[in-house]
């Protein structure tokens, strides 16, 4: 029987991995943290309503602060997560993650004072900083080149049901509200009592599960060989894709390594050279794209945007469970593409997509069409979201930067990500109070064809290729 097929490409050698279920199983095991993030980012979506009665919030500047404070630790956990990963592996950084998702969601959902209730968001959010850099880079490095795309695209999954999981136990948990209520009478109903508690504690169940399964994943052959624990590398891409693809692959990542450490111990301060500067700047104004498309506005202030559009109190939870259900059906699909279409061709389309929803969901406000209107445009936005940039970004987060300083300049470009959408986040109720709805929606629409140029003119495709090939064409460029 004839051997697989061995390519060659400067300092490469590539052999195709054989099938195997155990690189989605461990892959999927490191997805669980996207879920968590995906949970514990859009929970409060639809517990805010509840828990600003509860703590009489009624201040815009506040309710910005509450609603994002989340973030503060997102960038904490993201900042960390470099210098972290690289001293302690990809794997025990899951794990903290994990323990803190759920210590963090409990104490969340019973403070009884609003210190408490953002304390312990805040450490929510550095369990989703860490999970945030750790899950795909950790999947990343795992992954044959072949599969990687759909790979990584599990965490984009992942926090797509995550998010619709918390849309779900929100619609459940909540009680429909009788119409005529006076506002004494809401603030002793069970909603404001104890709903939205149940709602931020029900993520405590999925965080143990992620706990135990982050015990039994193995380290990431990239950070092993680094410790030049070679056996433990060879079993692992052994299990990954067979004897003859780990030889080659544990070849292929010495070289990398032997190149990186003729230069020296990595630093942060490599991330300003001019070999790696633009490779940075490309990754954090994707990321800040990502977020500044305003999509997750629909997630974090649905009630708002949906109020604005004429529907109640009870319609809008069912609203958002058919955002979340639109973001899951076509993630599936960005899952099925992003290795076959490519990363770029579909970045390009979202970001027309989107902004074209957005400025259709604009006129529609100041038009004052009717209702299902909004929703359908909203809901347009987010599927082009879903099948391009949600999915698409993280995947070049994790794939673009050079070997060398990947886990530093990942920690960059996440927090990048973390700073706009905590701008994204605050300032949407004072914007929302200056330009109105329509506004905001012409604002986020007119970025989405400016993140077009970018795309279109800086950002290469790395469909197919392995990282090591990455780096040396974009060294090249």
């Amino acid at each position: 029987m004839q051997g697989p097929a061995i390519h060659t490409t400067e300092s490469s050698i590539l052999v195709p991995a054989a099938r195997s279920i155990y690189v989605w199983v461990i892959a999927i095991v490191a997805a669980l943290g996207g879920l968590l993030f995906g949970y514990d980012w859009v929970v409060i979506g639809g517990a805010r309503e509840f828990y600003e009665m509860y703590f009489h919030l009624v201040s815009p500047s506040l309710i910005g602060w509450v609603n994002s404070c989340a973030l503060v630790g997102c960038l904490i956990g993201s900042l960390a997560a470099g210098s972290l990963a690289e001293r302690l592996g990809r794997k025990p950084l899951l794990l903290v993650a994990a323990v803190l998702f759920a210590v963090s969601s409990a104490l969340t959902g019973w403070s009884y004072s609003l210190s408490a209730f953002i304390t312990w968001r805040i450490v929510g959010g550095v369990a989703i900083g860490l999970a945030s850099n750790v899950s795909p880079l950790y999947i990343a490095e795992i992954s044959p080149a072949h599969l990687r795309g759909r790979l990584v695209s599990l965490n984009q999954f992942a926090i797509v049901i995550g998010i619709l999981l918390a849309q779900i136990v929100n619609w459940r948990i909540a009680r429909p509200i009788p119409a005529g209520l006076s506002a004494a009478q809401l603030m002793t109903s069970w909603n404001v009592q104890y709903g939205w508690r149940w709602m931020f504690t029900a993520v405590v169940i999925p965080s143990l599960v992620f706990t135990v399964a982050s015990l039994v994943i193995p380290e990431s052959p990239r950070w092993l060989l680094t410790r030049g624990r070679n056996k433990e590398v060879l079993e692992t891409l052994a299990k990954i894709g067979g004897r003859s693809y780990a030889e080659a692959e544990c070849f292929n990542i010495q070289t990398a390594i032997k190149q990186e450490s003729a230069a020296g111990p990595s630093t942060w301060s490599e991330l300003l050279h001019s070999s790696v500067r633009r490779i940075v700047f490309i990754g954090i104004a994707l990321a800040v794209l990502q977020q500044w498309t305003g999509i997750n506005v629909l997630f974090n202030y649905a009630a708002d945007v949906y109020k604005s559009a004429g529907y109640g109190a009870n319609d809008i939870l069912l609203n958002i469970v058919i955002t979340g259900a639109i973001n899951l059906v076509f993630t599936i699909i960005a899952m099925l593409l992003v290795d076959r279409v490519g990363r770029r061709w579909l970045m390009l389309f979202g970001c027309v997509g989107i902004g074209i929803s957005h400025l259709a969901c604009s006129f529609a406000y100041t038009a004052h069409w009717p209702a299902i209107a909004i929703l359908f445009l909203t809901l347009s936005a987010i599927a082009c979201y879903a099948l391009t940039l949600a999915p698409v970004t993280w995947v070049l987060i994790a794939e673009i930067f050079p070997n060398r300083v990947r886990s530093q300049a990942v920690s960059i470009a996440v927090s990048a990500l973390w700073l706009a959408s905590f701008a994204l986040t605050y300032t949407f109720p004072l914007l929302n109070r200056a330009l109105g709805t329509g506004g905001i929606f012409r604002t986020y629409g007119v970025i989405c064809l400016l993140g077009w140029a970018l795309v279109f003119f800086f950002v290469p495709e790395t469909r197919g290729r392995s990282l090591e090939q990455i780096e040396q064409a974009l060294a090249r460029q």
